[in-house]
């Protein structure tokens, strides 16, 4: 059964706001900040996962579940356990042994103001905390929880999050073709957002044909995801994402292969097609597709421009394994 959506903008943004404010308070029921000042896994942890941010993995997950007709206490722990993942994907990522990053929202990298040993650590305990939420969550069967634990695990392991750190790592400095760079990139970014929109559609019973479109706008935003961040890191205008930029500088992205311009037709095209599937898989709701234009609302791409751009040459790089 689906719940009614919000029927202004204004009391759409009233649900945003009312729904991050229960991600931030069940993270920091989580992630307390420590009494002891000499706790300094604990105040990374802190930290790391209550900095400032969009949460838009979690109100992605949120908001599809209600979509469905699924507003259980579950549904808050299924969201922020995803958030956990994608916290601790950062403290890895930003460490000098992969992108050497030492700003994140605006704050100094775990790494950087706690040490290596700390974020490493961080990381491991965020991914098991996660692990355990799911494979807790309140008032589903013993069955669905392992199932959902299982979605999650996945998206994080040897063929996920993982696999895409490494080949990006590992292959990033050779010349790639487009395919190759786009697999590397759904890998990275991508799983985590296909992994939140299974679980929330199987907390929710949603049948196989709304699941599938459900993956399908989870893949295609996953690819604009990456091809946003690819965009801004080397964009000449001021800094306003509060993390290191130029760190593509040498790396074989899409960016550097096919230019800017090709870059941000493929994106609208990405955004075009998650918006189709939203559609077909939420045909009574929009606030989840209003949250993604919220999202890509980029000064370096005008929302015309990215509506102009997804017509012929996104069926071109389509056409070469690049579309959603």
């Amino acid at each position: 059964m689906y719940y009614s959506a919000p029927s202004s903008s204004d009391e759409f943004a009233d649900l945003l706001e009312c729904l991050r404010r229960q991600v931030d308070a069940r993270l920091a029921e989580l992630v307390p900040q420590p009494d002891d000042g000499h706790d300094l896994l604990g105040a990374a942890l802190h930290e790391g996962v209550l900095a400032p941010g969009k949460r838009m993995r979690p109100l992605l997950v949120l908001l599809v579940g209600r979509s469905l007709g699924h507003r259980s206490r579950a549904l808050l722990e299924l969201a922020c356990a995803v958030e956990l993942v994608h916290a601790a994907s950062l403290f890895l990522d930003d460490m000098p042994c992969m992108d050497n990053a030492r700003l994140r929202r605006g704050r100094l990298a775990v790494h950087a103001r706690y040490g290596e040993d700390v974020a490493m650590l961080g990381a491991v305990a965020l991914l098991a905390q996660a692990c355990a939420m799911v494979a807790g969550a309140p008032g589903l069967s013993g069955e669905l929880r392992a199932q959902l634990a299982g979605v999650l695990c996945h998206a994080v392991g040897m063929q996920g999050l993982v696999r895409g750190q490494y080949r990006d790592l590992r292959e990033g400095r050779a010349a790639r073709l487009a395919e190759d760079i786009a697999s590397t990139n759904q890998q990275k970014t991508g799983s985590l957002f296909s992994a939140g929109f299974e679980m929330a559609a199987l907390a929710a019973g949603a049948d196989e044909q709304v699941r599938l479109a459900l993956r399908q706008a989870a893949s295609a935003l996953g690819h604009a995801f990456q091809l946003r961040d690819d965009l801004e890191d080397g964009a000449q205008t001021p800094a306003t994402f509060g993390k290191d930029r130029h760190k593509d500088v040498g790396k074989s992205t899409l960016v550097a292969l096919l230019g800017r311009e090709a870059v941000a037709q493929c994106l609208a095209g990405h955004l075009a097609q998650a918006e189709t599937q939203l559609r077909l898989a939420l045909p009574a709701d929009a606030g989840v597709a209003l949250l993604v234009r919220k999202a890509f609302a980029m000064p370096s791409m005008p929302r015309q421009q990215a509506a102009n751009a997804a017509g012929e040459s996104y069926r071109g790089l389509a056409s070469r394994g690049l579309g959603a």
